[in-house]
């Protein structure tokens, strides 16, 4: 899995950076340019009664002050009961919110935010093991600050992106093991063992799992029974969006395992997002029968309405282009043709991208972000320590020999074993500094 850090990190892959004095100077350019109007519409037919969503259009970074707006959209699908879905659904925003430092910029907010999910996941799946729950959920977490979106999920619910112009990416990973190699490597290196079901004669059916617990994902909040290395730790996307704006799809298995990505797009164009929704999850269903809990939620985001919305229009016949890369590319739709000197550049631009299930690497930020988080509070639950009372979330790691004991970030001593119990150590205390 790449790592990707547009705000002064490395870059993997000979992508180029966005350093973020850049972002700055270009927020500041796009000032005058008014946040986007968020339009959804969501669709869901039960089997089980275990997907859940949380869709939130009107929160606010600083409480009061409403140009701090950003929306939130997630979907959560159980497995094993409901319970892991639900308690997700009531605490991860909060614990995501409360993993980013107060008064921050908008900008800095933006940069802090990928740690924040981190994080967040990992302390709501803690807090839950911790009621002795055996159920899971898988999370697909959209947060959507103007134009810029950012990405968090565990599972195999899936978030796509079609751009105005009519190109598509994914903004989440699939952590089903059959689809996974890392993982299965990741999780056998763990001491998990991974296999398919046998039958009596050594016949081997169905998708590849995880035992104890046959669970065939990799990574989600919960799970207690099947082991530690079913970890939380989320894939995380952040990408912005050209005042054009874009249409996200976000659904469950069940429609992933009915529908492609591309006719999932092409049901859904020309439609509000309302109409949308309800298509792709009858189109869902109609190809492979209610089997399983089928929910899609579909979020538009749209060019203030001064400035003449664009309308996602049917597509010619023809093959479609899917964009593994991020890169310039102007529209050609017609209709935008009278406004295209208002816009930025059309693009959709990557800022951030870490699939990693390293914990250290996630953690770890680098200049200026790590400089925005308190040194003597856990990086995960943000409980406060004293001096001397923290582990360095670098101890372990192939440069844990250049690590000094006050070498932030630092974890509690109970998240410090939630690290090692995820990496398939068992817990060392004694590192205490």
């Amino acid at each position: 899995m790449s790592s990707r850090d547009g705000y002064g990190g490395e870059s993997w892959g000979g992508d180029r950076l966005i350093s973020l004095s850049a972002l700055l100077k270009r927020e500041l350019t796009s000032e005058k340019i008014e946040k986007p109007d968020i339009l959804h519409g969501v669709a869901s037919l039960s089997k089980k009664g275990e997907d859940f969503t949380l869709l939130k259009s009107e929160c606010q970074r600083i409480p009061g002050n409403g140009s701090t707006t950003f929306s939130v959209f997630a979907l959560f699908d159980g497995h094993n009961g409901c319970t892991a879905a639900i308690y997700a659904k009531e605490n991860l925003l909060s614990n995501i919110l409360c993993a980013i430092p107060s008064d921050l910029t908008r900008d800095e907010w933006l940069a802090a935010l990928p740690r924040a999910l981190v994080a967040g996941f990992i302390k709501t799946d803690k807090d839950f093991q911790n009621k002795a729950q055996v159920s899971g959920t898988t999370v697909t977490f959209v947060i959507i600050d103007g134009w810029v979106v950012t990405v968090a999920s565990v599972g195999d619910s899936r978030c796509v992106l079609e751009s105005a112009e009519g190109s598509f990416y994914h903004l989440s990973a699939d952590h089903r093991l059959e689809d996974n190699k890392e993982e299965v490597e990741r999780i056998t290196a763990s001491g998990g063992e991974v296999g398919r079901v046998n039958l009596v004669g050594g016949v081997e059916i169905g998708p590849l799992r995880c035992w104890p617990g046959g669970l065939c994902l990799s990574r989600s909040i919960g799970d207690k029974d099947v082991g530690e290395f079913i970890i939380p730790i989320p894939h995380v996307k952040q990408v912005k969006l050209s005042n054009a704006g874009g249409r996200l799809i976000i659904s469950s298995d069940g429609v992933w395992d009915a529908l492609s990505f591309e006719s999932t797009l092409n049901y859904s164009r020309g439609l509000p997002a309302d109409v949308a929704a309800n298509k792709i999850v009858k189109k869902a269903v109609q190809v492979k029968g209610l089997r399983d809990d089928t929910t899609c939620i579909v979020v538009d985001i749209l060019p203030p309405e001064k400035l003449s919305p664009f309308v996602m229009l049917p597509k010619k016949q023809g093959k479609r282009k899917k964009k593994n890369k991020y890169s310039k590319k102007l529209y050609e739709l017609p209709s935008l043709r009278p406004i295209r000197n208002f816009f930025e550049p059309f693009m959709v631009e990557e800022l951030f991208e870490d699939g990693s299930a390293e914990l250290a690497q996630r953690l770890n930020t680098v200049h200026p972000v790590c400089n925005m988080f308190k040194q003597l509070v856990c990086a995960v639950c943000q409980v406060e320590m004293k001096p001397g009372e923290g582990v360095s979330v670098l101890r372990g790691t192939s440069d844990s020999g250049k690590v000094r004991p006050w070498d932030g970030p630092l974890l509690c001593l109970s998240c410090q074993v939630k690290k090692e119990a995820m990496e398939g150590k068992r817990p060392s205390i004694e590192r205490r500094i």
